[in-house]
């Protein structure tokens, strides 16, 4: 029973989660199946190690799949780079039971986790003003070197709409 209240828990955290702590939940878990990962190749746990590294694989799949590649500009063609590198070296947990293979990507995928985890726990009206303070700034310099022509976001009258981050969230 309490495996199954265990289980409705967790659906009730994803099925309310907001797109920032879906992808904090997802990092974490990829984070969570390395570690176990781990585990199962010091305890020359083949099958474990397996099924674990292939989860992680799963999910970083996942968080691949879902940039925006149009919108995202440099940031998503970065994290498609390391994403992929990512990848790679899980395939050499499995070919080698390399144990540095699993920790390079904790390293690597831990910092985004925590950027993440900050992000979620900011409100989304922190979010909005912070997304809206680094808009005006951008805009500024632009209007430095072309005061003579409006910009196409004061044509239409939303110049305080936020611009899409080109990163895409599903779950």
């Amino acid at each position: 029973m309490n495996e199954r209240a265990a289980q409705t828990y967790k659906n009730q955290q994803v099925n309310t989660a907001s797109p920032a702590k879906m992808v904090f939940m997802l990092f974490e878990k990829t984070l969570s199946c390395l570690q176990e990962a781990l585990r199962a190749i010091e305890s020359k746990d083949i099958q474990s190690r397996c099924n674990a590294n292939c989860k992680a694989q799963e999910l970083i799949a996942h968080l691949s799949s879902t940039l925006d590649m149009d919108q995202g500009g440099e940031i998503s063609a970065n994290l498609e780079r390391l994403y992929s590198h990512c990848m790679i070296r899980l395939m050499d947990v499995d070919r080698h039971n390399d144990p540095e293979a699993a920790n390079e990507v904790i390293r690597l995928l831990s910092p985004l986790r925590d950027s993440w985890a900050t992000l979620a726990d900011k409100s989304e009206d922190e979010m909005r003003q912070a997304i809206m303070a680094v808009q005006q700034t951008q805009q500024r310099p632009q209007a430095q070197y072309s005061s003579r022509q409006p910009s196409p976001s004061s044509e239409d009258g939303n110049e305080n709409r936020p611009r899409p981050s080109g990163l895409s969230i599903s779950a």
